[in-house]
């Protein structure tokens, strides 16, 4: 019905000890959202059933920092609240990625003010970007998998002197920007 059927009743199998915990750890990443604006409302659509995140494991929303090890920053963070933002992410246990998802998380988006935070890489090391304002159900797919790839192949996040570096992969938008069909501009006068 399973793998025991398709094994041998007197067969064994043989693997690296280091790829049965990646495997482990990339199926069963458990995110914690830090959703702040509409970016969060996507972030929410994931996880339904059009989207289904449970197919990568990652559909147990925890909401302590201490059962987590994805952070998925979804939206704008004020300098106010980005000292929360600091402390969930020093209470999560390593090994342990952050997802920057849409503009406003990774560079500001359009709040370019003294109270918004223009990119949370500035603050706590970033792994995935995921771009787009608000991104689509899909993209923040994309960068779960990315995450998932990173784990297969490194394992444990890379660290220096001590302290962890963010891997700032960037994903490529999956579709072609369209121009409008009117001229934008300020007619001469």
């Amino acid at each position: 019905m399973g793998l025991e059927a398709a094994l041998p009743v007197d067969g064994f199998l043989t693997t690296q000890l280091r790829r049965v915990i990646n495997w482990a750890r990339r199926s069963s990443l458990w995110p914690m959202p830090f959703a702040t604006a509409c970016c969060g409302i996507e972030l929410m659509a994931t996880a339904c059933s059009r989207f289904d995140v449970a197919r990568f494991g990652a559909e147990a929303m925890r909401f302590s920092p201490r059962q987590s090890d994805m952070l998925i920053v979804a939206g704008r963070v004020s300098t106010k609240t980005m000292p929360v933002l600091q402390r969930i992410y020093l209470q999560m246990a390593e090994p342990k990625w952050v997802i920057s998802m849409g503009a406003c998380a990774s560079t500001g988006g359009v709040f370019d003010t003294y109270a918004v935070v223009q990119g949370i890489d500035q603050f706590i090391p970033v792994d995935v970007y995921v771009p787009g304002c608000p991104p689509r159900p899909e993209m923040l797919l994309e960068g779960i998998m990315a995450i998932q790839r990173i784990i297969d192949r490194d394992g444990i996040p890379p660290m220096q002197g001590g302290k962890r570096v963010g891997l700032g992969l960037a994903l490529q938008p999956t579709h072609a920007v369209r121009p409008q069909p009117v001229g934008l501009g300020v007619p001469a006068t």
